[in-house]
This record gives C-alpha cells, sequence and structure tokens, in this order.
C-alpha cells in the first residue's frame, strides 16, 4: 500500500543545513496497524508529515498502491485515500458535527448515516450531531469525531500524530476500541505516532525512530519486551495514561 523509499528530510538553523530524517524505508501494508515510537526529537512527527504531504522530503520516494506521489500535496492525498489527524483537531466555529461529517462523506448525510459514525467511535450520536465544533467539546470527544471523519473519509490509510495527548483516562480507552474498530471493522490501515504502551500494545508492527533514523521495526511481541527492559527507553512511555 504505502512504501517510503530512502526518505530524508532537511532543514536550514543557524547553524546550516540539519539533518531531521536520513535514508528512512518502510513498507506500510494494507490493513496493518504500524505504531511509529521514539524519543522525542526522532524525528516521527515528521515523517507523519511527510507522509500526508505537509512536508515534502529532501531526497527519496514515497509511493502509494504503486503510484508516486512524492510531489503530491495534501488535498490529492486525501482524494487517493491518505487521511492526516493533527495532535490537536481543528475546531471549527459555527460547523456542526453532522457538517464536519458530509463534508468528509462528499455528500449530504441523513441523520442516520450520520450518526452511524459516530456511534462507531463510542458516541451517543444524537447528543453530538448537531453539536458545533467550539470549545464546548473536549479534547478525547474532538478525536473521536475527527477519528469518525476519517471513516465517512472512506481513507485507506489514516496517520494520527500522538491522538492520547491531553485525553483523560475515559477518552483515552474508547480511543484504544476506535482504532481497533477502524483497523478490524473496516479493514483499513492505520499508522499511529506514540509513546503510548497500551497503543503500543495493539499494533501489528512497532518501528522506532531515533535520530532520524529507523532503528527497529518489528512485530509487538519483538519490541516491546526490548523498550521496556531498557531504562534508557522509559521516555518512550512519558505521560502514560
Amino acid at each position: 500500500m504505502l512504501e517510503l523509499k530512502n526518505l530524508s528530510f532537511q532543514v536550514r538553523d543557524d547553524n546550516g543545513k540539519k539533518e531531521i530524517l536520513q535514508d528512512v524505508s518502510l513498507v506500510i501494508e494494507e490493513r496493518s496497524f504500524v505504531v511509529i515510537t521514539g524519543p522525542n526529537g526522532g524525528g516521527k512527527s515528521t515523517l507523519a508529515k511527510l507522509i500526508m504531504g505537509i512536508e515534502s522530503p529532501t531526497s527519496g520516494q514515497i509511493l502509494f498502491n504503486g503510484e508516486d506521489i512524492t510531489a503530491l500535496g495534501p488535498t490529492e492525498r486525501a482524494a487517493r485515500g491518505i487521511g492526516f489527524a493533527f495532535q490537536q483537531p481543528v475546531r471549527f466555529k459555527g460547523l456542526a458535527v453532522r457538517d464536519l461529517l458530509s463534508l468528509a462523506a462528499g455528500k449530504t448525510l441523513n441523520t442516520e448515516e450520520a450518526c452511524a459514525y459516530l456511534s462507531e467511535v463510542g458516541l451517543c450520536a444524537l447528543e453530538y450531531i448537531d453539536r458545533e465544533l467550539n470549545a464546548s467539546l473536549s479534547g478525547g470527544e474532538m478525536k473521536r469525531i475527527e477519528i469518525a471523519m476519517l471513516m465517512a473519509q472512506g481513507t485507506s490509510l489514516s496517520v494520527f500524530d500522538e491522538p492520547e495527548a491531553g485525553i483523560d483516562l475515559w477518552s483515552f480507552q474508547n480511543l484504544i476500541r476506535a482504532f481497533e474498530k477502524m483497523r478490524d471493522a473496516h479493514n483499513r490501515a492505520v499508522v499511529i505516532i506514540s509513546h503510548q504502551e497500551r497503543i503500543l500494545a495493539i499494533a501489528d508492527k512497532v518501528v522506532v525512530i531515533a535520530g532520524g533514523r529507523i532503528t527497529t521495526t518489528g512485530n509487538k511481541e519483538e519490541i516491546l519486551p526490548s523498550l521496556l527492559g531498557n531504562p534508557d527507553s522509559c521516555e518512550f512511555f512519558r505521560g502514560a495514561v
């Protein structure tokens, strides 16, 4: 489905060029659940932005379903089935949840259709469908609405950048269930940037990035024991919910 080939990304700072990512190669299969983890500043969020086209690589290629999408922007990638969720979901003053889901679906959804998406992410649909996307919604509610939006959009690959940030335990547990349903019931590929052990524990593949490079890739049974048993990796799981 998605193939990253020798991706590198540089920025300029006061000392000249700074390498953020170096020669990153990775394959994301259809219907897989991949968690990308590693220490702060390692390049994880930058990689997510490269996948979505928010940033452009300095060198390398990005292939999606066999097509070279390296030069395509976020809108073109979304049209091909790639979705992206930010750490802090965007709130649209004056826009109701029903309207957001309809925009994502590309058609006007009736009440039954819109409620079905909200129910999928554990929200009492009739309580939320006409709510405005403003500060009255908690961070956890907004993140689940964002997942419902990606479901309505029909993405075949959804990328989440630290979705656990700033939410409470109850919301986090519901978030985990929503991710599992997205993978298992909807047969979609999910990529999550996360430090959370409980998110890592439901992954099919764990990818560790440090210093701008992929240092380890494998299934959770192979990777988690080494991370948990390494005192230097404790920051991977900082702020556990």
